[in-house]
């Protein structure tokens, strides 16, 4: 970790002209600079109590551009990632074996990565940085610097890591969080219903809401997404998901232990100022995927049989604050993942698999996002 802070200062440290018009020699993967950090300092580097290590950065004149085009001040960036107390460890690896860290600020997640990923990564930069320059509302990660460190030594292995927007970073608290990707097979929950709480991330047929967007943001949320899809499947990438994280706006709204809701809710209210909001700038922030506050309808799933499809709505709504974006978009169809679709083709029904081609996930997801995004026609 302080290595990393070592080397994050070092490269933000060495601003130069930023210039959103980039050359293409800015994106070649062999853009990248070595410095070594010996622990008494050197003519470019301080002294430092860690051990002999040496620091990548890849592409830096282009993340550089993106923290630029992102608005993210440099000072305040180093800060979040280089003060004392920047960075806490999340608990455990996820899935994938990457580890997990958060700035104190909840500002700023850095993610451990595979040799492939930065491959797949660096294949992609000049799209990616075209795409999010051409939307600003783009709902994909964002990133905002790719590093390596290397110990001292002939057989150390080298650690990659990225470092991204945290989506979740919010003066709300989120009460739920759901992970979805548009397939069926396994996409649910493990934990019995009476553990679920707010760190649990619920899938796909754990989803018991529709949200209701205002007819503006429910025409520029179709918009993105038939975009950002788009992007991701000339990039030949599949298994992103939607992480949507939702908010109570009342505190008798909140789920209880075991996925029930308190008798005492209210329903049927309109989600702009209202019970105990008293600062009107409160939603000035509203963007989409941040800060939205909507209507979300309860539903209830009627038969296991088509778990594909989302519950029937209820008619009882919920005053929530929704963040949302699309992540885990650093994996492309590669022959594991073909092997992986035809292997489990021969078990279950191809469409309920994650691990299917670009084009066609790219189509599932978008359906199953519009069921689960939907314009509010009641909405006042």
């Amino acid at each position: 970790m302080l290595n990393l802070q070592l080397g994050i200062r070092h490269a933000v440290g060495k601003q130069g002209p930023i210039t959103l018009d980039l050359k293409s020699s800015a994106f070649d993967p062999k853009e990248k600079v070595w410095t070594r950090f010996p622990p008494e300092g050197s003519k470019y580097t301080p002294p430092h109590s860690s051990c002999d290590f040496k620091w990548k950065d890849y592409c830096p004149q282009v993340f550089r551009t993106l923290r630029k085009l992102f608005k993210v001040d440099a000072a305040d960036y180093m800060l979040s990632l280089c003060g004392d107390q920047a960075l806490r460890e999340l608990s455990s690896p996820g899935k994938s074996g990457s580890f997990f860290y958060l700035t104190s600020n909840d500002q700023y997640m850095i993610k451990t990565m595979k040799k492939a990923e930065v491959k797949i990564f660096l294949k992609m930069l000049r799209a990616y940085y075209n795409h999010v320059r051409a939307f600003e509302n783009t709902l994909v990660t964002k990133f905002f610097g790719l590093h390596c460190v290397k110990l001292a030594g002939a057989n150390q292995k080298k650690v990659r890591f990225v470092i991204m927007g945290n989506l979740f970073c919010s003066e709300y608290s989120i009460h739920r969080r759901f992970d979805l990707k548009g397939s069926s097979l396994g996409r649910t929950t493990d934990k019995p219903q009476t553990e679920i709480d707010e760190y649990t991330t619920l899938k796909d047929l754990d989803l018991n809401f529709i949200f209701r967007l205002q007819k503006h943001w429910y025409q520029e949320f179709q918009r993105q997404v038939d975009r950002d899809c788009e992007f991701l499947e000339q990039e030949n990438i599949m298994d992103y998901s939607l992480l949507v994280g939702v908010h109570f706006r009342d505190t008798r709204d909140r789920l209880l232990t075991g996925g029930s809701f308190d008798s005492d809710s209210s329903r049927g209210s309109s989600p702009h100022l209202s019970r105990g909001d008293t600062d009107p700038n409160r939603f000035a922030k509203i963007k989409l995927g941040s800060n939205m506050p909507i209507r979300a309808e309860r539903t209830v799933r009627k038969t296991d049989i088509e778990p594909q499809i989302i519950g029937e709505p209820t008619g009882e709504f919920y005053d929530v604050v929704l963040y949302f974006g699309i992540i885990d978009i650093l994996q492309d169809y590669d022959i594991s993942k073909k092997l992986e679709h035809a292997y489990k083709s021969f078990q279950y029904d191809p469409t309920s698999i994650s691990a299917v081609d670009p084009k066609q996930y790219a189509r599932r997801f978008r359906d199953f996002v519009f069921k689960a995004f939907q314009e509010d026609k009641f909405d006042l």
